[in-house]
């Protein structure tokens, strides 16, 4: 599948697009890409349209501006470059969806413009803030990708992201992954980092959602465990909650067909 550009005010936006009809944004994980959403993009319901774009920096598509607010980048940020990608495209209203830094994202556009939303799908990820211990975490990672490189985090992260009967039995996804994370630069790991360090809490918030929501997370996920993903749903008016077994923290890839299943049944409803 051949990545679409839209070229907005301040910087170019590589997206994935597939499928028509209603539209459903897809927002990826850290540090991977929009790349991660190819096994949905290739299974896309009838009636609606997919569309994954890189968050800024992941990705870069050469163009001089494109990392332009890259070192001061925040969840808010990164919401408004999904809501200016929406404008560009001619989508009133979507589902907006996201997995684990994605959903960080997708919660800061619900915070902005909760009119804007059709439902709302949070996948293996938390409302909650960072803790101190997290914060910490994050600034050590900042220092080791701006030491290392890209290489160092993808060691760190990817025993973490994969779940432990995805990594004795799907190598291949591990090295996929892998790849994923290498295509990224040093200054996008960084921003990313420095963003997620920072986002608010969004518990209080969750009450006053009036949209639908899917709550999915791997049983095997150590990042955003499932206790994560029960407390949004207790806090969220309308959730609907997947848990999906043998599988840890990048569900959408490690169990394309359960998770497209969860996804589809849930866009019916919406």
């Amino acid at each position: 599948m051949s990545p679409q550009y839209a070229h907005l005010l301040d910087r170019t936006v590589r997206y994935h697009e597939a499928g028509s009809g209603r539209t459903c944004i897809l927002l990826h994980a850290f540090p991977l890409s929009a790349d991660q959403w190819l096994p949905q993009l290739h299974r896309v319901p009838p009636g609606w349209r997919f569309v994954a774009p890189d968050v800024r920096g992941f990705r870069g598509v050469g163009q001089a501006y494109q990392d332009v607010g890259l070192e001061t980048a925040t969840m808010a940020s990164h919401a408004a470059d999904v809501l200016q990608l929406m404008n560009h495209l001619d989508v009133d209203r979507a589902v907006i969806g996201g997995l684990s830094m994605g959903g960080y994202i997708a919660l800061a556009v619900a915070r902005a413009a909760a009119g804007r939303l059709d439902g709302l799908v949070l996948a293996d990820t938390k409302a909650t803030a960072d803790t101190p211990e997290g914060q910490a975490g994050r600034d050590a990672m900042i220092a080791r990708v701006q030491a290392e490189g890209v290489a160092a985090i993808a060691d760190v992260m990817l025993p973490k992201l994969l779940g432990a009967t995805t990594q004795r039995g799907q190598p291949d996804l591990t090295e996929a992954v892998r790849t994923l994370i290498l295509r990224n630069t040093p200054e996008a790991v960084a921003s990313a980092l420095g963003a997620m360090k920072t986002r608010p809490d969004s518990t209080p918030f969750l009450s006053g959602l009036a949209c639908p929501a899917l709550v999915i997370c791997g049983d095997e996920d150590v990042l955003t465990p499932p206790a994560d993903s029960d407390a949004m749903v207790a806090a969220l008016p309308a959730a609907t909650r997947v848990v999906i077994p043998h599988v840890g923290h990048l569900s959408n890839l490690e169990a394309p067909v359960a998770f497209n299943q969860a996804l589809a049944e849930f866009l019916s409803r919406t």
